[in-house]
């Protein structure tokens, strides 16, 4: 059950109108790493897990909190493109509002299908989808994406407080910035407790048999690059982070296989082949006789 409280968890009032940054504000609300994005992954997440207790009671309440993130932008937004201008102030240009968005960076669909409002879509345009969620059913995996999600998102709202002067939104970005900090440190210290507790272990998943792959290769390094340098990290030689191995490097790439020969598809798919057109197009004819799918 949602329950939806009208109020914000952060003040969300720019200091004056601005249809050019609420069109930048868009990328951290319907952006692959925006807050739709996190708020559906957590949610995702703890309908998707398969055990209850602290982890699942804390997918569900940090999705909560970032469903309030998405209405403290969407309200921001709203805010931002209030009484602003339709474009830039040359007459010639302003004489078509069209042409103005275009011109002066904003975006028309906030006007024109949105009547001044914010839209589940990144800043270029393109509408949020359900691709970017991440929902495996491993909590080493999934809790290891929602890290990263986190730093990608923080990396977009910092960038984004510095395109602005405004008070107002940049007060809102600081309490975003401070609870991606939260997210990122408390991902990273759910993924190391299931580590500690034996729960999940690396490489994920860890329940896979290891003797059944080619473990000659599991930590080889191998270099598919004319870069000289990555001989230099610790995953070209030392221990492995799972504890089960050792890293090794290999200067150039390895092949140990022959090209297969080329396929031969049936012949009503109608791909060119070696075959001469004549002999494809007999075997397409004698197969629909056959009646043979």
């Amino acid at each position: 059950m949602f329950f939806h409280r009208q109020e914000l968890q952060f003040k969300a009032t720019p200091d004056q109108p601005d249809a050019v940054y609420a069109r930048k504000l868009q990328e951290v609300l319907g952006g692959q790493y925006g807050e739709i994005t996190v708020a559906m992954q957590y949610m995702f997440q703890g309908w998707n897990m398969h055990i209850p207790g602290k982890y699942r009671d804390l997918v569900f309440g940090i999705g909560a909190e970032e469903f309030g993130h998405v209405e403290m932008l969407a309200t921001m937004i709203a805010q931002l493109l209030e009484k602003s201008p339709l474009g830039i102030t040359e007459e010639a240009v302003q004489s078509d509002p069209a042409v103005a968005a275009v011109v002066g960076g904003t975006d028309m669909q906030h006007a024109i299908v949105a009547g001044a409002g914010a839209r589940p879509f990144d800043s270029m345009g393109n509408p949020w989808q359900g691709a970017y969620v991440t929902a495996s059913g491993n909590l080493l995996a999934d809790f290891t994406s929602n890290a990263n999600a986190e730093m990608q998102g923080r990396v977009q709202v910092a960038r984004l407080y510095h395109m602005t002067d405004d008070s107002g939104v940049r007060d809102m970005l600081a309490f975003l910035l401070a609870r991606d900090t939260m997210h990122q440190n408390q991902w990273l210290a759910a993924a190391a407790e299931l580590r500690e507790q034996g729960a999940e272990e690396l490489p994920v998943p860890s329940n896979f048999p290891l003797n059944k792959e080619h473990r000659e290769v599991s930590y080889q390094y191998l270099n598919f690059s004319d870069g000289q340098r990555a001989s230099e990290g610790p995953w070209a030689s030392g221990p492995t982070p799972d504890g089960k191995g050792e890293f090794s490097y290999h200067e150039g790439p390895t092949t140990n296989a022959p090209m297969p020969p080329p396929t031969h598809p049936d012949a009503r798919f109608y791909g060119t082949t070696e075959l001469p057109n004549t002999m494809e197009k007999m075997a397409g004819a004698t197969q629909d006789k056959l009646k043979k799918e």
